[in-house]
């Protein structure tokens, strides 16, 4: 590909709109987690406050998702997303006034964090399908490696910027940018103008369609096969690196030196983001496989011998593979799925992900002072290798193509 067919996307009107929605969006969530986790330390000092209130977000996402995907597949996938963001900027809304006006209590926090957190849950679905209703089948790596970049760059800014606000402002006004940012990510969905949906004959019934959509996951080998992978591999990753992570870096290498760990990770998921706007993937989810395998070498050098450069070189090349594995499961979705099912078989997905976080979470802390972090690190290394060998056991996921443009693949691709 060449750098005109990487921006090719940009020149659609429909997906200019979204991807400044999604630009500004992502900006703002990126700034509120800070924002929010001082908010709360403001309040009280407890640690478990904080993630009380951080669960109340999680738990009812988590919870709504499988319905998010059949609200998607029903109506217009912008309609949702608005709904989403309109909800989104009312609840971090109602918690900047509280906490701008002195009268924010925990609990006040916990049931506008469980609003957020159930309108999230709700939108998460529309959000990952509404692509292939954007852009033609041959621009979706392109459009996909935009979305990343402006993802990727905001994680690095996103945080610097929230603590600015902080630092300077505070938390609440800080938290009022958010919900600003919220509102006008739905506002910029406007112009978009989607194909229409054909009319279902069937009257709706979520239920018979939670059911169609779990018959249809299981029915798609590769689907299931990595959907499942990847529920052990998250749950290794967010124990082992995410929880042990600092742990161990405390002891060894210190808090400033895993900082730049963790920024190696976030240039390699930048760098590769890059490439990815030129080079064409054609077996998606065989090199994606094998790309999120690099994340086994850090937890390895992490637990048998954590020096700084040696963790920023394998930590560069976890993210550099971590971007791979999200770029070829994207494409292997939006190219394979039929459009109807497409928002279901994400919310599957993003089910099988999410629940396995909290468990590594608390299960590695345990494991860990029983057997000890090297031990553990090193087995959890070897563990994901071994998992990730599993998957590549199936010959569907092995094999699987780039799907070919055809006629069929048009969408509304206005230009300006």
């Amino acid at each position: 590909m060449t750098w005109a067919d990487a921006i090719a996307p940009l020149r659609n009107r429909n997906f200019a709109w979204y991807f400044a929605s999604r630009f500004v969006n992502t900006l703002g969530n990126m700034m509120a987690s800070i924002a929010l986790a001082f908010a709360v330390l403001d309040i009280t000092d407890s640690p478990t406050a904080l993630g009380q209130v951080l669960a109340a977000h999680t738990i009812p996402m988590v919870a709504l998702l499988l319905y998010g995907g059949v609200i998607a597949d029903r109506f217009p996938r912008t309609l949702v997303l608005q709904f989403s963001n309109f909800a989104s900027a009312i609840s971090q809304g109602a918690i900047a006034l509280l906490v701008l006006g002195g009268h924010a209590e925990i609990w006040m926090l916990v049931v506008l964090s469980v609003v957020h957190g159930a309108v999230s849950g709700i939108g998460f679905p529309a959000m990952a399908s509404v692509l292939p209703q954007l852009v033609p089948r041959e621009h979706l790596q392109p459009a996909n490696a935009l979305i990343s970049l402006t993802r990727n760059g905001m994680a690095v800014l996103g945080p610097t910027i929230g603590a600015l606000l902080v630092v300077t402002v505070g938390s609440g006004w800080a938290l009022a940018v958010d919900a600003a940012t919220w509102l006008l990510a739905a506002l910029l969905l406007l112009p978009v103008a989607l194909p229409p949906k054909e009319p279902s004959k069937a009257r709706p019934d979520t239920v018979r369609e939670l059911r169609e959509g779990w018959t249809f996951f299981w029915s798609v080998p590769w689907l299931w096969a990595v959907v499942v992978g990847f529920g052990a591999l998250n749950f290794i990753h967010a124990g082992a690196w995410s929880t042990l992570g600092p742990a161990v870096a405390d002891d060894t290498i210190g808090r400033q030196a895993w900082g730049y760990v963790l920024s190696a990770e976030a240039v390699g998921l930048l760098v590769t983001t890059v490439v990815l706007l030129r080079v064409r993937l054609e077996r998606p989810l065989l090199l994606g496989m094998i790309g999120v395998s690099m994340m086994a070498p850090p937890m390895l050098v992490l637990g048998a011998s954590p020096h700084l450069v040696g963790l920023i070189v394998v930590a560069f090349v976890s993210g550099a593979g971590t971007e791979v594995f999200g770029m070829g499961w994207n494409l292997a979705m939006q190219e394979n799925i039929d459009d109807a099912m497409l928002s279901r078989a994400y919310s599957y997905d993003a089910l099988g992900s999410f629940v396995a976080l909290p468990l590594g979470q608390l299960v590695y802390g345990p494991l860990a002072l029983a057997f000890g972090f090297e031990e553990v690190l090193v087995v959890s290394a070897v563990a994901y290798v071994a998992i990730v060998a599993l998957v590549l056991c199936s010959r569907s996921v092995r094999t699987l193509q780039r799907a070919p443009a055809t006629p069929t693949d048009a969408v509304t691709s206005a230009t300006d």
